[in-house]
C-alpha cells in the first residue's frame, strides 16, 4: 500500500472559495479521494474537500515559502524599543 501525502481530514470552520480546475486535475482529484478513502477507512464523499489540505501540506513544505512569509512577518513586526536602565 502507497503512503499518502494526506490523512484523514479534519472537519474546521471553513471559507468558501470557488475555483475552476481543469478536467485532468478533477479526474486525479477524484482519484486521489478514492485511494485516500480506501487507505484510511473513510470514503471521502467530495473530492473537493482534499483540496484545502492539500494546499495546507504544499505551503507547509514549501521552505522558499516559509523564508519569504518570515522576512514578511519580520517586516510587519513593530520594532521594540531598547529597555532604559
Amino acid at each position: 500500500m502507497s503512503k499518502l501525502k494526506l490523512g484523514p481530514l479534519v472537519d474546521d470552520k471553513p471559507v468558501k472559495l470557488t475555483v475552476e480546475l481543469p478536467a485532468a486535475v478533477h479526474r486525479d482529484l477524484t482519484d486521489y479521494a478514492e485511494v485516500l478513502g480506501r487507505e484510511s477507512g473513510q470514503p471521502v464523499e467530495e473530492p473537493a474537500k482534499l483540496i484545502a489540505p492539500m494546499v495546507e501540506r504544499f505551503m507547509a513544505t514549501d521552505r522558499g515559502f516559509a523564508k519569504a512569509r518570515k522576512a514578511l512577518r519580520e517586516r510587519k513586526a513593530p520594532s521594540t524599543p531598547p529597555i532604559a536602565s
